[in-house]
């Protein structure tokens, strides 16, 4: 990431991202010494959750990224508080992310797997969900999923335009 971020900064970018959701367990490592501001995909997740009204979010993704610290520490910034699937359900979500969706393999009982597992978080008291992995939006979405889903790759992709546009306009 520091290697990216250096060519990067050579090649006159005034800022980063970074898509990979997962990556994001490194970013206390890679931040202090960056040469240039990152937006940080949890912190982005979170801030538009808030702005939502959410307060219990599910996590969904990798088994990495749900076993980590990285959504709940920011959102626990803003009085926000998540939870993850039961194990089962985190170990399936993990294959179909790393078994399917990543060599754009789509089936309707991987959707299924989706949608029971976010009727249980629901149940559990959560009024969103996090997509936390840039391949569950091509599978699920707020238009066949029991919860509203926050999309954490479009929801960066929109902060870093923004990013810019404002970046344009101040130089």
């Amino acid at each position: 990431m520091l290697r990216s971020a250096e060519i990067l900064a050579g090649a006159g970018a005034d800022f980063l991202i970074c898509p990979d959701n997962t990556i994001h367990q490194a970013m206390n490592y890679v931040l202090p010494r960056s040469p240039l501001p990152w937006l940080h995909i949890a912190e982005i997740v979170a801030r538009e959750a808030a702005a939502r009204g959410y307060r219990l979010l599910g996590v969904t993704g990798t088994k990495w990224l749900v076993d980590s610290d990285v959504y709940p520490e920011k959102l626990a910034v803003l009085g926000l508080d998540c939870i993850k699937p039961e194990e089962m359900q985190c170990v399936e979500i993990n294959r179909i992310i790393m078994d399917e969706l990543v060599k754009s393999r789509f089936r309707p009982s991987s959707l299924t797997c989706f949608q029971k597992t976010f009727t249980a978080l629901k149940e559990k008291g959560c009024d969103a969900v996090i997509l936390g992995s840039t391949e569950i939006p091509l599978i699920i979405n707020d238009d066949n999923s029991p919860l509203p889903t926050l999309d954490s790759t479009r929801l960066l992709a929109q902060a870093a335009l923004l990013k810019a546009v404002e970046n344009k306009k101040a130089g």
